[in-house]
């Protein structure tokens, strides 16, 4: 059974259609990579899945015992949010939010969830300092443990590398990639195809056209002299 199903799901804004049609599922285990050409729908669809923005059409539902709100969240950040001036321990903390409800506390429980996802991601003898003062790549190791803090299944990502310098970036792609290996799903949106490509066991490209599918299926469609052009471009494929 699927851990999360989108069924013909038409997306846009008013009456803006940007995705039509868009149907995929993703199993448990799986790492999934998000491709598109800018503005064809990517982050839409992230937030569409997280329930965050609601579809024109379809439906998006979660199954093999994943609930809606047990799906972490590491969204692109803003330069509002990397000035935030708040704790490490704190930020990371507030990723239990979703099970607190009107508690006004975290419990001993919580706050050792917290500790042990920071102790994960390398960043435990940074708890005391303000997030502003970090780097980028040591911000989104603190937003990658806050997600952590909500889910232990699946992990949506959009453009986790992104603003960071090449040694962060492969820091990062092998977080993730520990991540997964431990059991973990990833959903991720990504400009850098080639290097998602490395750990990606299936692709999705929305844009004029769709495909879903496997990594070595895609890798063949980019490559085959009678597919799609518009997946060429993504892949830097030169057109004959």
């Amino acid at each position: 059974m699927a851990q999360l199903t989108c069924s013909n799901l038409t997306l846009g804004y008013e009456s803006k259609v940007i995705i039509k049609n868009l149907s995929f599922s993703v199993n448990a285990g799986d790492y999934l990579c998000i491709v598109g050409e800018n503005g064809s729908g990517k982050t839409t669809l992230m937030k569409t899945i997280l329930r965050l923005l609601k579809p024109l059409e379809g439906s998006v539902t979660t199954g093999d015992g994943l609930l809606p709100d047990e799906i972490g969240y590491l969204p692109q950040q803003t330069f509002v949010q990397r000035d935030f001036p708040a704790s490490v321990r704190e930020i990371v903390l507030s990723g239990n939010q979703s099970r607190c409800g009107r508690r006004p506390f975290y419990t001993k429980a919580e706050k050792e969830l917290a500790m042990a996802n920071m102790e994960k991601m390398g960043i435990a003898d940074l708890a005391k300092r303000c997030y502003r003062e970090l780097s980028g790549g040591q911000q989104q190791r603190v937003l990658l443990a806050r997600a952590l803090c909500a889910t232990q299944k699946m992990l949506l990502l959009d453009e986790p590398v992104s603003a960071l310098d090449p040694a962060a970036q492969e820091e990062m792609y092998s977080l993730i990639s520990d991540l997964h290996k431990s059991g973990i799903t990833i959903i991720m949106i990504s400009h850098d195809v080639d290097s998602s490509l490395r750990f990606a066991t299936h692709v999705l490209h929305i844009g004029e056209e769709i495909f879903f599918g496997t990594k070595a299926a895609f890798i063949h469609e980019s490559t085959c002299p009678d597919c799609s052009a518009q997946i060429k471009r993504i892949m830097g494929v030169k057109l004959l």
